[in-house]
């Protein structure tokens, strides 16, 4: 069995930092969470999805809210377990597994410290396989589960309970209640036996986490190569293999940044280091959305869009751009799951906002 542990912590940090494509919340938050409770239990047992039966019962727990109000405004375990229990009462029934909701950013994390707080394991698989921005954007959702009961909790450990027809419908009425609880709430979600995490989830992405940010952690010591090229290396070999590409290498010249409903949203316009006349444009909400240069489309979700350091290789979050910096915009292809046509009508372009259909990274021509 696969275990979270000091040793693996950081690696696992960077590749949630990653995959968070930008939202998620702060990851080094995330770390010093997890980081203060393996000081006790030592290790975080994760499970694979093929080991999963019916006799596994798992919750999904996340942090609804704007990567923004994080920086003010900290998640707490106390608040999550609140959700959590609220959640067994309805359903007259004990969680004996957790399962994250998203594989990046503090949302990552999460999951891991309320586990290690109840020393209950946490499955290698999530729901999002990268962030997004509302509970909706599930492959849980996508393919069956029921994200019923909702609970939200506030820093009080005061909960909400919310019991919908369809997922959509929980989103837009937790969304008011999450800003009336300060800009984050506690949330869980998608209770659901071992059989169905299974066949909902997109899987091994802790494991990806760690692999992505040992990677990155490997190739900054060796000095030898283009840390962002080392990390498109590796996906070429990741399981499973994925096309992964260099966008862009410029500084940001721009951003434009608010918080509006509970989320983060706007855009940070770059320039290129090699010619100052081509400039990149990134939308995003809490999470980056779509990449293009003038009218034509690079890079659109599901697929995974990033901003890194251009030197070290480390992820930026929305909430940590800043005019002037040097960086290297990244395009990595979503997971098979979450490009089906079902998927699609969850995830994809026009569910942000954007009047375009979705293409695949790897079949954009572009010069």
């Amino acid at each position: 069995m696969r275990q979270i542990t000091p040793e693996n912590l950081e690696d696992f940090i960077r590749g949630t930092a990653l995959l968070g494509t930008g939202g998620g919340g702060d990851p080094y938050i995330g770390r010093l969470m997890v980081a203060q409770e393996l000081e006790t239990c030592r290790a975080i047992d994760i499970l694979d999805p093929d080991e999963l039966t019916e006799d596994h019962f798992g919750v999904s727990l996340a942090c609804m809210g704007a990567p923004t109000a994080f920086v003010e405004k900290l998640p707490n375990a106390s608040s999550m377990i609140a959700s959590m229990e609220r959640a067994e009462k309805e359903l007259g029934r004990k969680f004996n597994c957790i399962v994250p909701l998203e594989a990046g950013g503090i949302n990552a994390t999460i999951p891991l410290v309320v586990a290690a707080r109840l020393g209950l394991p946490v499955v290698d698989g999530d729901g999002m396989g990268r962030a997004f921005p509302e509970f909706q954007m599930t492959t849980f959702n996508i393919y069956g589960a029921d994200v019923n009961p909702f609970v939200m909790s506030d820093d009080f450990r005061n909960t909400v309970l919310i019991n919908t027809d369809n997922a959509h419908r929980t989103e837009n009425y937790g969304r008011p209640v999450c800003v009336q609880m300060g800009g984050i709430a506690s949330c869980a979600s998608y209770p659901m036996t071992g059989p169905v995490i299974r066949d909902t989830c997109v899987p091994r992405t802790i494991s990806l986490a760690i692999e992505i940010g040992a990677a990155l952690r490997s190739a900054r010591s060796a000095g030898e190569q283009d840390v962002c090229e080392a990390l498109v290396d590796y996906f070429k070999t990741s399981n499973p293999p994925r096309f992964a590409t260099v966008l862009f290498d410029g500084k940001i010249q721009d951003i434009l940044r608010e918080t509006t409903a509970g989320f983060a949203v706007g855009k940070v316009r770059l320039t290129a280091l090699d010619d100052p006349d081509t400039e990149m444009l990134v939308t995003f909400q809490n999470e980056f959305s779509r990449a293009s240069i003038g009218d034509q489309t690079l890079a659109i979700v599901p697929d995974l869009i990033t901003i890194l350091d251009r030197e070290t290789g480390e992820p930026i979050t929305t909430e940590n751009l800043g005019y002037g910096q040097r960086v290297k915009v990244v395009a990595i292809a979503a997971a098979e799951n979450m490009r089906t046509p079902e998927a699609l009508k969850v995830i994809g372009p026009r569910c942000f906002g954007i009047d375009e259909d979705f293409e695949a990274l790897e079949t954009i021509s572009w010069k």
